[in-house]
């Protein structure tokens, strides 16, 4: 890391009306939409000119290069998608977080968002600034360091993602960090904007603009099949609108890649759903696959974009075999509900195509056996397009399957 960093921080020559200047602005809310938690939707984001003053003085300060998860956390921590977080936390805030789901001061919330900075963040004082980097050198952000400190890793691996076991990605993922985290306000440099919104500011005035109050959030990792297509539609009979968000962040190396899930999205929206009842979005974050902790944070985020209804499947935000079926469910019942978390859960038991109701069922409305229902794996259905084989429609829709059998096809050779 060499100059970036290790060296210590001269005092901060920006004046107050750059980055010395932490104090969030706030977005104005919308009436008819949900608030944000906390009442306010923050924004971290820098004004060009302090863009312009941070990259003059880069070269008198620390930098960072941080990874890929805290980049995306830097930038939903300067869209408003963490309010009302306005930067990497300290140990106060961490612990509270790890023991208890919530902030220090009691806000509900239930995922650490710490900066792991390795030993060269024991030669930062307070106050001093540091230049954030992302993996490629690019400036992302600013911090003005608070503290630096230790977590304990055990604790959180126990407490946030229920299993110490490293064989979890997220788990292994936590200790590949190392202790050492530095906490601080941040301020973030302007994000690359496509034709999806992605900020929770231009995701709620696109659904006040339809004039929507109550809008169901939709978290997804993958391409919508005919059970999470089955979900969204019972939810949105009881709604305004949908908000189709997929994650776009840094997932298992075996998802389907974001640029694919997108086109699935777009097609099956395109041909299976009202256009004026459903907007997508993006969600720019990384998947800890942190279970009913993650689940959790999921739903409270998408209050931040708007979403006064969050659907709550199953085995949500899960991997493997760590987490029981329908534990996210009951987490969201122990945090106090909509009551105390602000947002209401759609909760669904497990869904399928039933051949002998010839329609899509759950386990609450199907009396039939296992030998009648089309239910198939995120790994069955990966083995089925490496080989080529077809997806039954029952499963997912042809336009989909065609999307991904013509993506396996070309990436097929290169794994092999």
């Amino acid at each position: 890391m060499g100059r970036e960093a290790v060296q210590r921080a001269a005092p901060s020559k920006l004046t107050p009306m750059t980055l010395e200047s932490s104090e969030p602005r706030v977005a104005e809310n919308e009436a008819t939409l949900v608030s944000p938690l906390g009442g306010a939707l923050v924004d971290l984001s820098m004004t060009a000119d302090e863009l312009a003053d941070l990259s003059a003085r880069a070269d008198e300060l620390i930098s960072l290069r941080i990874s890929e998860t805290a980049s995306a956390d830097l930038a939903l921590l300067g869209s408003g998608a963490y309010s009302p977080i306005n930067g990497f936390q300290g140990r106060s805030d961490y612990e509270s977080v790890v023991e208890h789901a919530a902030l220090g001061d009691g806000t509900p919330w239930t995922l650490p968002i710490t900066l792991p900075a390795g030993e060269q963040a024991r030669s930062l004082q307070e106050g001093a600034v540091v230049a954030l980097r992302d993996e490629s050198g690019h400036i992302v952000g600013a911090l003005t360091v608070t503290e630096v400190y230790d977590r304990d890793l055990e604790v959180e691996a126990r407490e946030v993602y229920r299993t110490t076991d490293q064989a979890h990605p997220g788990v292994a993922a936590l200790f590949a960090q190392g202790p050492t985290v530095v906490a601080g306000p941040v301020r973030v440099a302007p994000q690359d904007r496509g034709d999806v919104p992605s900020t929770p500011a231009e995701t709620r005035a696109l659904l006040a603009d339809r004039g929507w109050s109550t809008v169901v959030g939709f978290q997804t990792r993958n391409p919508v099949h005919r059970a999470h297509e089955y979900l969204t539609k019972v939810a949105l009979e009881q709604v305004d609108g949908l908000l189709l968000h997929p994650l776009s962040g840094v997932t298992k190396g075996d998802d389907v890649p974001f640029e694919t899930r997108m086109q699935c999205y777009r097609v099956l929206l395109d041909g299976y759903y009202p256009p004026n009842r459903v907007v997508l979005g993006i969600f720019p974050g990384a998947m800890r696959y942190a279970g009913p902790r993650e689940a959790i944070y999921h739903g409270q985020v998408r209050r931040n974009y708007g979403c006064s209804h969050f659907i709550i499947g199953r085995d949500a935000a899960g991997v493997g075999n760590y987490y029981g079926t329908y534990d996210a469910q009951t987490l969201f019942d122990e945090l106090g509900g909509a009551e105390r978390l602000g947002f209401a859960a759609y909760k669904f038991e497990h869904s399928f195509y039933c051949r002998a109701c010839e329609s899509m069922a759950s386990t609450k409305t199907c009396p039939h056996g296992a030998d009648d229902r089309v239910i198939l794996s995120g790994t069955r259905v990966r083995e089925m397009l490496t080989r080529g084989d077809p997806i039954p429609h029952e499963f997912t829709r042809p336009e989909v399957a065609e999307i991904l059998r013509a993506a396996y096809a070309v990436a097929a050779p290169i794994a092999g």
